[in-house]
């Protein structure tokens, strides 16, 4: 009886222990105890868990100053919702279930931070704001402002942040960890604010009080890294050294010693052949095999130093094929090869193709992402251009020639064709190394010399070069040798082109790597009636145009641009580009010194009412481009105000004022064709009739030519053979108003202009992805799932996948060769019923499309995927 006693005794002191409303001593004890070890512990646990996957979600960039405070990605803190839920949870158990405990601050920062996280930023400032007003716990308040601080500069509400500063300077017995967590902050603050002094004195202070060894070696590692920057080589020295003790990553260490050495001896020494033997070392160290990238790049930047360029090329070509740790790293071998074919060699079209692989290795999100992706935005409308008018130069040669010239340069181009296939077989031979054990094996000894057909690529590649003599490029069937007609001809039966890759002579892009094209389809390519050679002349007229307007207002080459544009007026006496181009030339001779007076002459003589000629009569001040444009942009309104009121005459008074004064001006062309209907109402038709004609001669601005050519036909009643391009009409803002004939026919009309894109399903297409910026990251492994599915189903096609960063906001993945619409066609097919991949949703497959190797350039040159969408979907 009394064990029972005592026992409900016990028991009855331990319910009111239980009570979270009774503050005594054994209730505040228990739930002290209860919260610390139960809810509060594991939420902490859940958080620090998260943090810990989203420090190895993240790269870091050893070659640029390390941030701060690294980036926490959405799509990890989305891959950790369930941890961050867990924790919220069970934080708020350690505030509901135990209000009286010492804990119950420490949970409510637990959720702040997880609010924080979760980007719900409103909820974790009031909840940081309402701990420092309300707290008694001092380690609690200090740790709410030094987030709250954080959260500040992030959102850049510097005054805010200075405030929260000025505050914690006043505070006293700030912990030792929070001193930490305040410094780095506070060097955060300073790194956003782009004030090196103070992010260097901050984390010097930091790292005085960080017990973590490898928050110590990465803090060091920042430091070292400003004042290598800051040309404090001796200071740098130091704190390398420093970063790379405290046993950190190997990353870190191992850029920590070759930094170190970097500023201590490498930079200094004279003696270039040690600095190219401790290069060549770290190469040959097993330790560094997923760093040899790294070395490569390194040593190159050593090279350019010595103005070894072409040898720095070479060793970034070296470092770019080795396979590599660090993902952003291939983006920095590749930029600084597009800089040097930029700067040094002035390759323009090479250096397009680097910043291509560059980009591919860069996020949207990196600093240097925005900056490259502008700079290729030029170089893709220099390539494009400089591609086309150097295919259709080549072309046009070939099409003057004679029968036996164009054949013999046909077969010389297979042949070459043939020594690079043979090329490459030796090069991927001589890349196989023999295995450890080849010495002690039956047929040991180097792949490239091996008796086994199958081990030996040089002999495959040969065998493969005489079957296509032989017999073609032939699909795999059983009994195709019989059922051939051409059986026994050993002489080479050359399939059709249909049946073939056609290839051009000129283009490498459009070559089939790994298939040899057949002459006739080569042949087959070279333009003979009269229609094709006036076609690809206009194409290298718009191109020679571009090019100078290119290499003047965008890459600052006036020599070179005045070379093409002297091009287009002796190669198109005629062309409708004149005007611009002599306009052009004119600003080349104003900015290089030259004489401008040749270029007024012709102007004033030849393009009496051009806005070009009237630009360079009434030059406008670049200080007052601004104010041109706004004052243009309102007599515009009041001219079209008094065009609707019937009031003609004072229209035509503005807008002949407006276009004297600005001639050019962003509403240029909308003055322009005001000014034309205004003649249609004041002049007679004659004369209205001949000003369409020249605006829609000379005019870009698409949806105002469809407008014009409107009006043309209102006017004459003969309409011209439409091809449709779109089958939207195009709304203009504040577009012209024309009676309601013209208006009907403006609404009606689906485009009268010459179609841009031609239908010729012969040539050789190309499969096409459009691929949105918020579907990169989940399509990252897009490419290698294709290259699966090619070797499952297209294993005899040799087809191969590539991304290009199409616009700023687009990239596009291509998939080629196909030597027709009907195979394209049929991949496409395929693609869409049996090509399986989470990361994409059947809706972004469905807006896959082929396209010719023609219509492509086309594309490339235009940026209008939608364009060329309507065109697809109405020719094939």
């Amino acid at each position: 009886m009394r064990k029972t006693s005592n026992f409900l005794i016990f028991l009855f002191f331990l319910l009111l222990g239980c009570s979270s409303e009774r503050n005594t001593f054994t209730n505040r004890l228990y739930h002290n105890v209860t919260a610390r070890f139960n809810a509060y512990f594991l939420a902490k646990e859940k958080i620090e868990e998260a943090e810990a996957s989203f420090r190895d979600a993240y790269q870091e960039d050893y070659t640029q100053v390390l941030p701060v405070y690294f980036p926490i990605d959405s799509a990890s803190v989305d891959a950790n919702e369930e941890k961050l839920n867990e924790a919220r949870e069970l934080a708020g158990k350690a505030i509901d279930w135990h209000r009286i405990s010492r804990w119950v601050d420490d949970s409510y920062f637990l959720l702040g931070l997880i609010d924080y996280y979760e980007a719900n930023t409103d909820d974790a400032i009031n909840t940081y704001k309402y701990l420092n007003v309300n707290s008694k716990d001092k380690e609690v308040r200090h740790q709410a402002l030094i987030q709250l601080l954080r959260i500040f500069v992030e959102q850049r509400k510097f005054d805010d942040a200075s405030y929260v500063i000025d505050f914690l300077s006043k505070e006293t017995d700030i912990s030792k960890d929070n001193k930490q967590k305040l410094y780095k902050t506070l060097a955060y603050y300073y790194e956003v604010r782009h004030e090196q002094e103070g992010v260097i004195a901050a984390l010097a202070k930091c790292i005085e009080v960080t017990t973590d060894k490898y928050e110590k070696s990465r803090l060091n590692f920042i430091l070292a890294q400003l004042y290598q920057r800051a040309g404090f080589d001796a200071r740098a020295y130091d704190y390398y050294n420093d970063a790379s003790e405290g046993n950190p990553p190997y990353e870190l260490a191992f850029f920590s010693q070759l930094y170190a050495q970097q500023v201590a001896e490498l930079e200094k020494s004279k003696d270039l052949k040690k600095v190219r033997d401790y290069y060549d070392n770290l190469y040959k160290d097993r330790k560094n095999v997923d760093l040899r990238d790294v070395v490569l790049y390194e040593k190159a930047l050593f090279e350019l130093k010595q103005n070894e360029t072409e040898v720095a090329i070479t060793l970034l070509h070296q470092a770019a094929l080795e396979p590599g740790k660090l993902e952003k790293q291939k983006g920095y071998i590749y930029q600084k090869l597009a800089e040097i074919f930029f700067d040094e060699k002035e390759d323009y079209r090479a250096s397009k193709y680097y910043l291509d692989s560059a980009l591919q290795h860069f996020k949207p999100t990196d600093s240097n992402y925005e900056i490259l992706s502008s700079k290729k935005d030029v170089l893709d409308r220099y390539t494009a251009n400089y591609e086309l008018l150097t295919e259709n130069d080549s072309l046009l040669r070939l099409s003057q020639m004679s029968p036996e010239e164009q054949e013999k340069i046909a077969e010389n181009y297979i042949r070459t064709e043939e020594e690079r296939l043979l090329a490459e077989a030796e090069e991927k031979s001589a890349q196989k190394n023999a295995g450890i054990f080849d010495n002690f094996l039956a047929f040991g000894g180097n792949a490239s010399a091996s008796s086994f057909y199958f081990d030996n690529p040089t002999v495959m590649q040969k065998g493969e070069i005489e079957f296509f003599r032989n017999w073609g490029n032939r699909a795999l069937e059983d009994n195709w040798r019989r059922t051939s007609s051409s059986f026994g001809n050993t002489v080479s039966s050359l399939p059709s082109a249909k049946d073939t890759t056609s290839a051009s002579p000129i283009s490498q892009e459009d070559s089939i790597r790994g298939i040899l094209p057949d002459k006739a389809s080569l042949l087959a390519n070279i333009p003979r009636d009269p229609e094709q050679i006036s076609q690809l002349n206009d194409q290298m007229e718009e191109a020679r145009l571009e090019l100078g307007k290119v290499l003047f207002f965008d890459l600052k080459r006036s020599d070179m641009a005045r070379e093409y544009l002297t091009d287009l007026l002796q190669f198109h006496p005629d062309s409708e580009k004149k005007s611009e181009a002599y306009y052009t030339l004119y600003l080349i001779e104003k900015e290089t010194g030259g004489s401008t007076a040749y270029y007024v002459s012709k102007l004033n003589k030849e393009f009496p009412d051009s806005p070009f000629t009237k630009s360079v009569n009434n030059p406008v001040n670049e200080t007052s481009s601004t104010a041109a444009n706004k004052t243009a942009e309102a007599n515009y309104k009041k001219a079209y105000t008094a065009f609707k009121a019937n009031d003609y005459t004072t229209a035509k008074t503005l807008t002949q004022s407006t276009l004297n004064s600005y001639p050019l001006t962003e509403v240029t062309d909308k003055l322009l064709l005001l000014d034309i209907m205004l003649t249609g109402k004041l002049e007679p038709n004659e004369r209205y009739q001949e000003r369409l004609e020249d605006y829609i001669e000379n005019t870009e601005n698409t949806a105002l030519v469809k407008m014009a050519r409107n009006m043309l036909v209102a006017l004459t009643g003969e309409k011209e053979e439409q091809q449709i391009v779109a089958a939207d009409s195009t709304n203009i803002s504040d577009s012209l108003r024309v009676n309601n004939a013209e208006k009907q026919l403006a609404l009606d009309s689906l485009g009268a202009e010459k179609q841009v894109y031609k239908l010729n399903r012969e040539q050789t297409h190309i499969f096409i992805l459009v691929i949105d910026p918020e579907a990169i990251t989940q399509t990252k492994n897009l490419s290698a799932e294709l290259e699966n599915f090619h070797e499952k189903n297209f294993q005899d096609s040799r087809l191969r996948t590539g991304n290009l960063s199409f616009t700023r906001n687009q990239s596009i993945l291509l998939v080629s060769p196909f030597s027709n619409a009907d195979k394209a066609m049929d991949y496409r097919r395929k693609f869409l019923t049996e090509f399986k991949y989470q990361g994409l949703p059947e809706e972004l497959k469905k807006r896959s499309f082929v396209i010719s190797i023609q219509n492509f350039q086309q594309l490339n040159k235009r940026k209008d995927i939608a364009e060329y969408e309507v065109f697809f979907k109405s020719s094939y």
